[in-house]
């Protein structure tokens, strides 16, 4: 098309200058509504929306956290719950959305960045931005598949088959990347009007150091002297202490809607409901969030057999209005689990700015609150269920387990960390065990067999039942 309208007006350019001619034909090329180089505020939007979007869905064709937590069941088919992770390509659909889709534009807006025209202070705060959005996507990555192309990623001129970086390696990395970018925040400025934060730089900053938190204590396990520092560092810098602080994407309900909105209400699917695990354990709580949470069938709760073809929809208790908002903000770093991994920390004997008990009754409170329960409904669940000293791991555990329900990322780290509640594989399963982590994508046998074939071989095989290099027991 460019030759064409360069030939269509030759004629024009007849007694005028060449220069003048050069000018008036080079800008006709020019595609206002597609640029060549986009905005870095705009990738750093893709970024966010793909991330957010696809850490949050429920879709069966991708991440599958709420079936590995048993928390979600299935009625019209079981696959998901029977833990097939094969046909569906779940493992790749992740895998793309995370680097594809995601990193990839943050680093392209890095790039891109350099060119636009700021002041020093706000370029500054929106580099750290995308650093930071970044680390949060790899710390996903890493604690869903475990060793991943890292250092040798994002080098398509030098490297086609970038290596797979040793877990832990990255973790430490992303800890270092952590500390760096939040020295250099200007938080008396702003970075970019963005959908979380607008710019706010001290929420960001919180944000760093949540992620930080999160890291610190998936290694209490298997470096607890590393865990004990990066939990203690992390508390000491300000982690989020609010609502507000969460780490949420906003939908308008319109250019984007909630996922769980798109796959239980636009999609008009009637495929998912409230594990019978996830019942009768609130049941016997006395949980009040079930009335928030779960509709009743002739007047009691009841919950799907998890990895079972189960009976018509109608039969079970279904997730309610609250979860089904296009609007609904996809809370992926919340205040509670921020609570609940600060109450973990002091059970470890970390310093975490409160005792055990305290920190479990802020943690509880806190999610209790988040989903509307009054302050004496609050009172009376406290006292039914107070923190158990002697076994904080179960305590926690569970707790943590309902307060991150339809947070299916954050619950599966509790889970595979404090191994609490107790998740029964299904008698269909098609696996040995519950997954403790996702297989590698199959695109990556065919693009990057070497490499991935030595890492699955260094981890130990590459099966959803290989548990991370942090979950030992």
């Amino acid at each position: 098309m460019k030759n064409i309208i360069k030939l269509g007006l030759v004629s024009v350019c007849i007694g005028l200058t060449l220069s003048s001619c050069q000018s008036d034909l080079t800008s006709l090329n020019d595609d206002p509504k597609h640029p060549s180089v986009l905005p870095s505020d705009n990738l750093l939007a893709t970024a966010m929306y793909q991330s957010s979007y696809y850490m949050d869905n429920p879709s069966v064709n991708f991440n599958n956290y709420r079936f590995f937590t048993q928390q979600w069941a299935e009625t019209q088919y079981p696959d998901e719950t029977q833990y097939n992770l094969v046909t569906r390509n779940q493992p790749r659909n992740h895998f793309n959305r995370m680097y594809v889709y995601s990193i990839n534009n943050l680093r392209q807006a890095k790039l891109n960045l350099k060119n636009e025209v700021e002041t020093d202070d706000i370029r500054t705060n929106k580099l750290a931005t995308l650093e930071i959005e970044e680390i949060f996507i790899w710390e996903n990555l890493v604690d869903t598949y475990g060793d991943v192309p890292y250092s040798e990623a994002f080098k398509p001129d030098e490297i086609l088959t970038p290596k797979y970086d040793d877990a832990k390696t990255i973790y430490l990395d992303l800890i270092n990347r952590i500390d760096a970018v939040t020295a250099t925040i200007k938080p008396a400025s702003t970075g970019y009007a963005d959908l979380v934060y607008g710019g706010n730089m001290a929420k960001w900053k919180k944000f760093a150091n949540s992620i930080k938190l999160r890291l610190g204590m998936n290694l209490a396990d298997v470096d607890p002297t590393l865990s004990k520092t990066t939990v203690e560092s992390a508390i000491a810098s300000g982690v989020i202490s609010s609502d507000d602080e969460a780490y949420k994407f906003k939908y308008d309900g319109n250019t984007f809607s909630n996922p769980v909105f798109d796959n239980l209400v636009a999609s008009n699917r009637n495929d998912f409901l409230p594990s019978e695990l996830v019942v009768n354990t609130m049941k016997n709580l006395s949980d009040p969030r079930m009335d928030v949470w779960f509709t009743k069938v002739a007047g009691a709760y009841k919950g799907g057999v998890f990895g079972e073809l189960n009976d018509p929809y109608t039969n079970f208790s279904q997730l309610g209005p609250y979860f089904r908002s296009a609007t609904a903000s996809s809370n992926l770093l919340s205040y509670a689990e921020v609570a609940f991994l600060k109450a973990e920390a002091a059970a470890r004997n970390y310093s975490a700015g409160g005792t055990a008990v305290d920190l479990y009754t802020a943690a509880v409170t806190e999610s209790l609150r988040e989903n509307g329960v009054s302050t004496a409904n609050i009172a009376t669940y406290l006292a039914t269920n107070p923190y158990n000293a002697a076994n904080w791991k179960q305590s926690i555990g569970v707790q943590a387990w309902i307060a991150m329900f339809n947070k299916g990322f954050a619950s599966w780290n509790f889970t595979r960390r404090l191994d609490n509640p107790i998740l029964v594989n299904p008698p269909k399963s098609n696996l040995s065990s519950v997954p403790y982590r996702m297989p590698y994508s199959d695109q990556e046998y065919v693009l990057n067999g070497a490499n991935v074939k030595a890492a699955a071989n260094k981890i130990g095989g590459d099966k959803a039942t290989t548990k991370l290099f942090w979950d030992k027991f």
